[in-house]
């Protein structure tokens, strides 16, 4: 993230310098999983057309395979996360879409389907699998845009990809109501947005989840693997353009976010190393 939605720091800085306020969020869940976002400053942070360095980790794209080197720190307890990620997209799409209905806030799904490789020294693991690679980006806060969103991404029978993404904004008017079928290989495709569909909220921290099904199917959460004040990421079992699928799913409570007792307890899983530390570049 160049300039993490998400940082207190960012928000009591008045925002001025994203570049000093930059991230990588690592995720690993099940046994031996780990979660590290230490945010650095500009002083740890280079960019180049192919090349990104954020504190000791380093992302780097060769046309072909996205590469992640990753060598970052728990939060508050201290464990490493190190390793190397490689994704390899099986399509580059060229369309990004609108969030909100002044259209301060883009997505771009880059590549709907993709293929991953995931070597960690740091805890021991090692897979290989599917990906999922987007951006986003705009010219104001989250906070400021949205009350809230809630987005779907499921793999198809095909090999394709189906994503659903539905926002609140705070100016008025409609959120987005975004349902899009990625064939193998292809462009999206726009699709009627099936109806949504209610979730339980999440056990610890109750946030409230949503999405969207097909006609007389209800969706079931079968794990939830980050239980945030304002956000939550879920795997679902749920059904979407005719079929069963097994769908990653996050909600996002931006007047959760806005809460002062939250922002406050951020630094603890989110610390900040202005110089980036040793081996920064």
């Amino acid at each position: 993230m160049l300039g993490s939605v998400f940082s207190p720091y960012y928000a009591w800085s008045g925002r001025g310098d994203p570049m000093n306020h930059c991230v990588l969020n690592v995720c690993l869940y099940g046994p031996g999983g780990r979660w590290a976002m230490t945010e650095r400053g500009k002083g740890a942070v280079a960019r180049e057309p192919r090349r990104l360095v954020i504190g000791p980790s380093r992302v780097e794209w060769d046309g072909e395979t996205l590469t992640f080197h990753i060598k970052e720190r728990c939060a508050p307890l201290p464990f490493p996360v190190e390793g190397t990620v490689r994704l390899r997209p099986r399509k580059v799409t060229t369309q990004a879409f609108s969030l909100d209905p002044l259209e301060r806030h883009r997505w771009w799904p880059i590549a709907p389907h993709s293929d991953i490789t995931v070597e960690m020294k740091q805890p021991h693991l090692s897979w290989s699998g599917e990906g999922y690679w987007d951006s986003n980006w705009g010219t104001e806060s989250l906070e400021a845009g949205f009350q809230g969103w809630w987005w779907t991404r499921a793999p198809l029978a095909d090999g394709g990809a189906a994503i659903l993404y539905d926002t609140t904004p705070r100016h008025g008017g409609e959120g987005a109501r975004i349902a899009l079928r990625f064939p193998p290989g292809g462009e999206a495709e726009p699709f009627d947005p099936p109806p949504e569909a209610s979730l339980p909220p999440t056990r610890v921290w109750r946030i409230g989840r949503a999405t969207r099904a097909d006609a007389g199917h209800t969706p079931t959460v079968a794990r939830t693997v980050e239980d945030t004040p304002f956000y939550a990421r879920s795997i679902l079992d749920t059904h979407v353009l005719g079929e069963p699928v097994r769908a990653m799913h996050e909600n996002l409570d931006m007047d959760r976010f806005c809460m002062n007792i939250v922002k406050a307890m951020l630094p603890f899983r989110m610390p900040r190393i202005p110089w980036g530390g040793p081996g920064a570049k």
